[in-house]
């Protein structure tokens, strides 16, 4: 088994460069960099709907001040060797600089990173906390009320998008009925609060935000378990072991539950590689200055450098992940030896 993580772990190498590559070229190839909304910029400043040689105000640009421009983009080269001498920085821990905020990528994503780790962590942790047990009673209670209700309470918080769950949320228990903050991360007067009552700031503004973040998730992981548990529930060897002796929670918790646990574990790194992205219409909503909605107006705005930098951040998480999955799946079932011939 350890050559085959060692194999896997090694192929994420070739994999990262072309998921990375791809990305890479399209930035170049794509209209309006950063260059062009510079001028654009500049244009709409002065007022004047010129060409090329308008620059900022009433300034203009000459073809030695474009090449420099250009030079100092990476533009000026072609879009391989421009690649390379991207991804020789980022080897060196040096994602470039924003053409937005004009400062180092990293201190413009490592701002944001706490936010994002603290929703993206929680998630991930509060929706196995509540769909495994959930999962759980839902398929030893097959068809009764309890099964009914909750299958349609969970339906219909999959079918509603997370943003709208946190318009309603926002409408109902923070504007109408003042429970909650209307946004924000923290409060005003964080700075003064003692340790205590700064766990208790975070959490009160992070509740609504959680609750729009999991709506999706949680409906799927829930009938992820439920499924499976049932699956092994109707298996041979549950009926075996109960007729061996063992009770029916016996040969729940000692047999049927850890094979239940194996699509979770499969989809345990996956969910590890969107702890970053999370959603930006709901860090919108929310006024939550997270990755997600870095990223968007990264977008928007061309601003390439922060970009590339977020992308590489997922790019690794998603690998690594993908990897943490196979090791989540070997621990929930001992038959499977990756590498092993049999």
């Amino acid at each position: 088994m350890q050559g085959y993580f060692t194999q896997r772990l090694l192929l994420t190498i070739p994999t990262f460069i072309g998921i990375t590559l791809l990305v890479f070229v399209l930035t170049r190839l794509v209209p309006g960099g950063p260059i062009e909304r510079m001028l654009a910029e500049a244009q709409l400043a002065s007022g004047t709907a010129s060409s090329v040689s308008d620059g900022f105000g009433s300034q203009s640009l000459s073809e030695d001040q474009l090449d420099q421009l250009k030079a100092y983009y990476g533009f000026d080269q072609p879009i391989i060797t421009s690649y390379f001498q991207w991804l020789w920085k980022v080897v060196q821990l040096d994602l470039g600089e924003s053409t937005r905020y004009g400062e180092s990528v990293w201190d413009t994503i490592t701002e944001r990173l706490p936010i994002s780790i603290f929703y993206g962590v929680t998630t991930m942790i509060l929706t196995y906390l509540l769909c495994i047990p959930l999962g759980i009673f839902k398929a030893l209670k097959h068809g009764a009320p309890f099964d009914h209700i909750s299958s349609a309470i969970v339906f219909i918080s999959y079918a509603i998008p997370g943003y709208v769950i946190g318009i309603a949320c926002i409408a109902y228990f923070a504007a109408n009925l003042e429970w909650f903050p209307l946004g924000g991360f923290v409060g005003d007067e964080f700075e003064y609060l003692s340790t205590w009552d700064k766990i208790i700031d975070i959490l009160h503004h992070a509740t609504l935000p959680l609750i729009a973040y999991m709506a999706g998730s949680l409906a799927v992981m829930t009938f992820m378990m439920k499924n499976s548990l049932m699956e092994n529930l109707s298996a041979d060897y549950v009926r075996t072991a109960t007729a061996k002796g063992l009770s029916f929670k016996q040969a729940i918790t000692r047999h049927a539950l850890r094979n239940s646990l194996i699509p979770l574990a499969t989809h345990f790194g996956q969910n590890i590689s969107v702890i970053l992205s999370g959603s930006f219409l709901i860090e919108k909503i929310f006024n939550i200055d997270g990755i997600g909605l870095l990223g968007y107006e990264a977008l928007v705005e061309r601003d390439y450098p922060v970009v590339m930098g977020i992308l590489v951040i997922s790019a690794l998480l998603y690998l690594i992940g993908n990897i943490l999955s196979d090791l989540c799946v070997a621990w929930a079932d001992p038959r499977i030896r990756f590498g092993e011939k049999r």
